[in-house]
């Protein structure tokens, strides 16, 4: 599917949005105050309107209608399915397959989308709603959106890259969504030499969230990533040309025209 302009200045737009609300802890000056951390449902309702934003984009330039809707609410729902059989225990989560091979096949806004829709249907399924939402619905989208940019391949060259990008979002995936809540750890609560240092250099900090994160989230990314990895070479190619009847089928670049 088309990546229209409008489109992509409203993703690039979420995005800067999103790595602010999780990078933010490595540039916090020292008068740092863990009140903070109730922001979280304003970063929710900003990350609502962005996406209104670019749907907005996608309906004025003619790339959403019906159709794109249906399939867009198929995939969701299938997302939120996935989400109900593990919710990430033991961080397995086979939802990540219909991230990466989801966004691959709709491409970057309706893929980003896909992902961040799914997410948030999972956690209504799962009664996951919470602070961190807004994060893993940013998270899953950029999965997606990471897939539709893969460069293009075919055949095994193709499933091998998509399990390659799978396995490593699974892990990326990770490292970001933990940085939600890190900076509001009690001291007493992080390993030490793990602890969030407001107005420490962001190198300082950086060596403290990954020694906070090898020691609390690793072993939880590995399964996730390995699973992902191996469910997409197991059935990526059958899902992909389901999924790809269904683009094709769906004739997203017609315009309806009546006599």
């Amino acid at each position: 599917m088309r990546f229209r302009p409008a489109a992509a200045a409203a993703l690039a737009l979420t995005t800067v949005v999103g790595l602010a609300a999780y990078l933010w802890p490595f540039f916090a000056a020292p008068g740092f105050s863990t009140s903070y951390g109730q922001d979280a449902p304003w970063l929710f309702a900003a990350l609502l309107g962005l996406m209104a934003f670019v749907v907005l984009a996608e309906v004025t330039a003619n790339g959403l209608d019906a159709k794109t809707v249906a399939v867009l609410g198929v995939l969701a729902a299938a997302g939120g399915a996935l989400r109900v059989l593990s919710a990430g225990t033991a961080g397995l989560e086979p939802i990540f397959v219909i991230f990466v091979l989801g966004g691959r096949v709709l491409g970057r806004s309706m893929g980003f989308l896909m992902g961040s829709l799914a997410m948030l249907a999972g956690a209504f399924l799962t009664a996951g709603v919470g602070p961190w939402l807004p994060f893993q619905m940013l998270g899953a989208g950029w999965v997606a959106l990471g897939a539709a940019m893969l460069p293009r391949a075919t055949g095994r060259v193709e499933l091998a890259m998509l399990a390659g990008y799978g396995a490593f979002a699974g892990l990326a995936y990770g490292v970001l969504l933990n940085l939600w809540f890190w900076p509001f750890l009690a001291p007493a609560s992080a390993p030490t030499g793990a602890g969030f240092v407001p107005g420490d250099s962001a190198a300082a900090n950086i060596a403290h969230y990954a020694v906070f994160y090898v020691a609390t989230s690793l072993g939880w990314d590995v399964p996730r990533a390995a699973l992902t990895a191996v469910l997409i070479l197991v059935a990526g190619r059958s899902i992909l040309a389901t999924l790809r009847r269904a683009v094709r089928r769906a004739a997203f670049g017609e315009v309806v025209r009546f006599d």
